[in-house]
């Protein structure tokens, strides 16, 4: 899943970005509110991290452009009083966090964002005799661990929760590469690769050529 962190202090910026790689997340980073609302009319993002004091354009307008639309946005802020937090929320945001915070708790507030934005799916993904325990990081074939690197884990999940529709190249890079990554590049092709060396004989993965991938 894609997230864009908006944050004016580069060190935290970087650090909430690292932690949220850990995670498998696509991040992008950006530190004015001009450039949020600019990568918000490029890109498609289901997680905002949006600090309310930025410069450019205030966190207050970001968040009230944004609202309403389908990413959500977890607005940061070292104001921690009720009031803060109530006028936070009422410009549309969908949860408000606190300065300091523990990055553990950021996460599980994405994750809980997240799963508002997609369509209602269990805990445990499960096709084709695969197992996938999006919390745990777990990934079984036929009850036999397998061990994947982030993107191999973000990419079977997606192709899990497409629930047999073809899932397109494009939608991989953008949904698992963050904004870095060369359209034309194969990494896609590269990555499936690997992952379908790691999952094992029968193949489960189709390529539908000119298309994509699924997982009938």
């Amino acid at each position: 899943m894609r997230v864009l962190v908006v944050e004016d202090e580069p060190i935290l910026a970087d650090a909430i970005a690292e932690w949220l790689r850990r995670e498998t997340f696509a991040v992008d980073v950006v530190h004015r509110g001009d450039e949020a609302l600019e990568r918000l009319g490029v890109n498609a993002y289901d997680v905002l991290v949006l600090d309310r004091d930025i410069p450019g354009v205030h966190g207050d307008e970001v968040c009230r452009t944004v609202a309403g639309g389908e990413t959500r946005i977890l607005m940061l802020t070292a104001a921690a009083g009720i009031r803060d937090r109530v006028a936070g929320l009422g410009l549309g945001a969908d949860d408000y966090l606190p300065k300091p915070f523990a990055f553990v708790e950021l996460s599980a507030r994405v994750h809980a964002l997240l799963r508002r934005t997609l369509p209602a799916v269990p805990p445990v993904l499960q096709r084709a005799g695969l197992r996938i325990d999006p919390a745990r990081r777990e990934v079984s074939r036929d009850g036999e661990a397998i061990t994947l690197a982030n993107k191999e884990f973000a990419l079977l999940t997606e192709l899990v929760r497409a629930d047999g529709a073809v899932v397109s190249t494009e939608h991989l890079l953008e949904k698992v590469w963050d904004e870095h990554i060369d359209p034309f590049t194969n990494v896609v092709r590269v990555t499936m690769m690997k992952l379908r060396r790691k999952l094992g004989d029968p193949p489960i993965v189709e390529t539908v050529a000119g298309v994509g991938y699924r997982i009938r």
